[in-house]
């Protein structure tokens, strides 16, 4: 397990090594919107999201046992309010929710997530 963690946090900085290198801003790197997700292929797509589940690895192997509060971060949230989806039931959502808004296209999908996923994620169980 320490291996894994080990190699995403290597794999992590590189990719963010490689970042800086090329003269990227934060600014300058754009929001994955509904027009590039619809316009993607499956693999595209699941790129994506193994990005975001790599981060959200990546955060939780640093804190390992002393997690940042709701209010430091948002992984905590994140990852308690996909808990039980995979990466394939994120796509399908978020598929799902772009055929159904059409007129949407430029919300991001990191947007779309968190409002229709994550957030419903966190309400308690009725």
């Amino acid at each position: 397990m320490a291996r894994k963690l080990s190699w995403l946090a290597a794999t992590a900085t590189a990719c963010v090594a490689l970042t800086l290198g090329q003269g990227a801003r934060a600014q300058e790197i754009p929001l994955v919107t509904g027009k590039q997700w619809t316009q993607s292929t499956e693999q595209m797509k699941k790129a994506y999201l193994v990005g975001i589940a790599n981060l959200v690895q990546v955060e939780s192997a640093y804190y390992n046992d002393k997690p940042p509060g709701d209010t430091q971060s948002i992984v905590p949230r994140l990852a308690r309010g996909l808990r039980g989806h995979t990466l394939d039931s994120v796509r399908q959502r978020v598929d799902s929710w772009y055929a159904a808004h059409p007129d949407e296209l430029s919300r991001p999908v990191i947007e779309t997530i968190w409002f229709d996923m994550v957030i419903p994620g966190l309400q308690p169980k009725k």
